[in-house]
């Protein structure tokens, strides 16, 4: 019989981390450790994509716009101005609240592209999602929807693809016609997706006065929805020094009820009465921004009265992401 030759294993080639492509979770890592890639370098991969960014909208301009559309307004559009200009045939990029039959985005026939914001996101960076999603509508082809997916753990951000130094200007519309600029040649399920999306739509406004405040009208009650740049704690101490003192209203009839916490801001919301509309509150509104500028400056201890205000504010918050 012949000899066995001796088996010698052939050394694997040591890759660095940032040489290790991604493959499915149940197979062999290509680091060469032997392991599943979902318990090897798929591990950090899996963690970087779901890791939830508090703040995703830091760093754009108009962050607390970007808030108000995500979560508080219904039908809103925005163009977008990206860095170092429009790729050749993209005419214009707009960012939109909503898109018939929830479309991440859609290339139209004419080029542009709209980019859908209130839809679930795949990792825990919503910036991270929607810039994945823009940068694919840019070479969609003409006329199509684009979809979303998980975007790569290293993927550009939005803060990597717009223009630092651009505005940040929202339009807030009454419906949902934006999606069709020619509305007699829409499919049937974009009709159909119009208008059951007109009849949900609150009726709000956005005021000129302030920053990222906006009036919406309920059948009870309307409300003013203020999405503010501070620092939480910093925000509830100078509301509650306000509420204590009898200064956290806007006007006869209104009330400071709590505030919700969106994508790491806090948006404080007041009741108004069914009569005040938008233009009513924004006088009240204005003096009340120069209020609260001066408990912003003020780092005294809370008296107990403040203190017991601050605990009230501090019980009427709802987190929505």
């Amino acid at each position: 019989m012949a000899k066995k030759r001796p088996q010698t294993k052939a050394k694997r080639p040591q890759l660095s981390d940032g040489e290790i492509p991604v493959v499915g979770a149940r197979e062999p890592c290509p680091c060469g450790s032997g392991r599943r890639y979902k318990a090897c370098h798929g591990r950090a991969a899996a963690h970087a994509v779901t890791e939830l960014v508090q703040r995703p909208f830091e760093g754009l301009p108009g962050e607390c716009d970007w808030v108000a559309l995500r979560e508080l307004v219904p039908a809103a559009t925005v163009e977008l101005p990206l860095k170092g200009g429009l790729p050749e045939g993209v005419p214009s990029v707009t960012l939109a609240t909503v898109l018939p039959m929830a479309w991440p985005a859609l290339r139209r026939d004419d080029g542009s592209v709209l980019l859908g914001l209130q839809n679930d996101t795949a990792s825990g960076d919503i910036s991270r999602d929607l810039a994945d999603t823009l940068q694919k509508a840019l070479t969609a082809k003409p006329g199509t929807p684009v979809q979303g997916r998980r975007a790569p753990a290293d993927g550009p951000r939005l803060q990597d693809l717009l223009d630092p130094e651009g505005t940040f200007e929202p339009v807030v519309h009454p419906g949902f016609e934006f999606w069709v600029p020619d509305a007699e040649n829409a499919t049937p399920e974009v009709t159909a997706s119009l208008e059951r999306a007109n009849a949900a739509a609150i009726p709000t406004v956005k005021l000129t006065g302030v920053d990222a405040a906006y009036w919406c009208e309920t059948p009870e009650k309307n409300h003013l929805r203020w999405v503010m740049p501070h620092p939480e704690e910093q925000l509830l101490d100078a509301l509650a020094r306000l509420h204590a003192a009898g200064g956290s209203n806007l006007g006869e009839g209104t009330r400071l009820v709590g505030s919700f916490r969106a994508h790491g801001l806090t948006v404080p919301v007041w009741d108004l009465p069914s009569g005040v509309g938008a233009e009513d509150v924004e006088k009240p509104a204005a003096e009340f921004a120069e209020r609260l500028a001066t408990a912003l400056a003020t780092d005294a201890p809370l008296t107990p009265d403040e203190r017991r205000a601050r605990g009230g504010l501090t019980n009427r918050q709802v987190t929505l992401s």
